[in-house]
């Protein structure tokens, strides 16, 4: 996946507007514009299209973190430059409080059955034996599984 489809879909789940997308922003760490925000959120085919670079990304997660969760104790977390899906899936993890319980009824909500075995593997440290890299259908269902609870209608 890429970042721009994955900032698209948690503004679509969590049905955030342009000024709580910039205060995410500014909770992460950057200041942006409402324009900034509205062209990183524009499909690849429209005008005005700009690709979302990692560490914009990860600071907008962070940001959802503060938003989610409240800002932490001690020193603001340094947004990663280089971002994997198993990063994404950790902070929407702890953005939402979920559990290993919480992660596997999301994916089985939409038809993915993983082990709590596999689960823990994508949330490991890539230097030890059992890490497994998230692949970009995993996290697309895990999104897609978070619509599912989350998303609500106006």
């Amino acid at each position: 996946m890429n970042n721009s489809d994955i900032i698209r879909t948690i503004r679509y789940i969590f049905n955030f507007k342009d000024p709580k997308m910039v205060e995410m922003f500014k909770a992460g760490g950057l200041e942006v514009k409402r324009e900034q925000v509205a062209n990183w959120l524009k499909r690849e085919d429209e005008p005005f299209f700009e690709a979302i670079i990692d560490k914009d990304l990860a600071i907008f997660l962070n940001g959802f973190i503060i938003e989610k969760r409240g800002k932490k104790e001690g020193e603001e977390p340094k947004p990663e430059k280089t971002l994997t899906n198993n990063i994404i899936f950790r902070k929407l993890r702890i953005a939402l409080n979920l559990k290993e319980d919480d992660v596997l009824e999301i994916l089985s909500s939409v038809g993915m059955h993983i082990s709590p075995h596999e689960l823990s593997a994508f949330f490991r440290n890539p230097t030890q034996a059992q890490y497994r890299p998230c692949k970009d259908q995993i996290l697309r269902n895990f999104l897609r599984g978070l619509q599912k609870r989350y998303r609500t209608e106006d």
